[in-house]
């Protein structure tokens, strides 16, 4: 039987201020990715999320982006190789305090947007990233995108890693993803995305806007809990998997 890991990105929610359905989420997911403070959430909304996490069987990690509360970390910055070191050791180092307080694993990392999206042409970039998270924590688990340089960087380090795709955003032909604002970047119909996804991981490969495979790993599959419809969309993934007899389970 295939297994499938879903995960989420969460804990990004700010003081008085709500961003998606973290509970229901939940009841969805196998892995949570939780914001660390620089683009998303705040210490107790970290704390929080961690804790409704470990109460409903989920396995979380820690999702570090670029500090910019005000572009919820999807915009391009430009930053020094020392400041994109220290960038993810201080989040990560963050999340780690307050998940071993609430005896919580971190299981996985996972960058967040335009961090993520400029590690996923940029090797080098990457490497600075996942270096730097190693450092902190060896065995710590990637989850990088499928087909990217992020892959090949984790390959190169040797480290552990998930490779993911994305249930709700269109592919361009390199297995990259579409830039946010581009026409069709991000899908919203339940049904259809449900079973794009089924097929992508019975293909083993992703689908390009143009109709194109291209070939990759798949172990997890983000589902995003911030876009319209977020919850249908995670609710109809996983019945369709399960429908198909695939097992949904975070990574061991």
């Amino acid at each position: 039987m295939t297994t499938i890991d879903l995960n989420a990105d969460m804990g990004e929610s700010f003081g008085p201020w709500t961003m998606g359905d973290d509970a229901a989420l939940l009841q969805v997911i196998s892995s949570a990715n939780v914001a660390c403070g620089f683009h998303a959430g705040d210490p107790v909304v970290m704390a929080q999320t961690i804790a409704q996490a470990k109460a409903a069987g989920v396995a979380v990690g820690a999702h570090p982006g670029f500090q910019d509360l005000q572009g919820f970390g999807r915009r391009d910055l430009k930053l020094t190789e020392a400041e994109l070191t220290a960038l993810v050791q201080y989040q990560l180092g963050a999340f780690m305090g307050i998940a071993a307080a609430a005896g919580v694993p971190v299981a996985h990392l996972k960058l967040h947007g335009a961090l993520a999206n400029m590690c996923a042409w940029d090797l080098e970039m990457a490497l600075v990233c996942y270096r730097a998270a190693l450092a902190v924590s060896p065995d710590l688990r990637l989850f990088v995108i499928a087909g990217t340089q992020q892959q090949r960087a984790a390959e190169q380090l040797g480290a552990t890693f998930s490779a993911e795709i994305f249930a709700d955003r269109a592919y361009q032909d390199d297995a990259t993803l579409v830039p946010r604002g581009q026409p069709g970047a991000v899908l919203h119909h339940p049904d259809q995305a449900a079973e794009r996804v089924l097929e992508m991981v019975q293909e083993r490969s992703v689908i390009a806007q143009s109709g194109a495979r291209v070939d990759v790993p798949v172990d997890t599959i983000c589902l995003h809990g911030d876009t319209q419809g977020a919850i249908q969309m995670a609710r109809a993934v996983r019945a369709r998997l399960e429908q198909a007899e695939v097992q949904i389970a975070a990574p061991e």
